[in-house]
């Protein structure tokens, strides 16, 4: 062979080295992943920003009063917590515990 010749086949020769040592684009992940890595799911929508409204002067505030309904005196809640325990099957001293607790809910 002449030097010309074995020049270009080692030139030839380091080329497909070269190229094939190199790995392919498609197979590229970042560190720390795999091929089976489900993608994370998007991100949720930014949240709606509204300017609330500001009461001008002089005008009086408008608020809904909406009476709450009357709670039942403590002896009314002691009686009913007394007569759940007692249909649940709570003994006496478990149904003393029990209608304390219920009756300062």
């Amino acid at each position: 062979m002449s030097p010309m010749s074995r020049q270009h086949t080692c030139l030839a020769l380091a080329a497909i080295l070269a190229l094939g040592a190199a790995p392919a684009s498609a197979q590229l992940l970042p560190p720390g992943s795999s091929a089976l890595t489900v993608p994370p799911p998007p991100a949720p929508p930014p949240p709606k920003i509204e300017v609330p409204v500001v009461p001008k002067m002089g005008d009086l505030p408008s608020q809904n009063y909406v009476p709450k309904t009357a709670r039942p005196s403590f002896g009314d809640r002691i009686t009913t917590c007394l007569q759940d325990g007692a249909a649940a099957g709570l003994s006496p001293n478990e149904r003393a515990a029990y209608s304390r607790s219920c009756a300062n809910r």
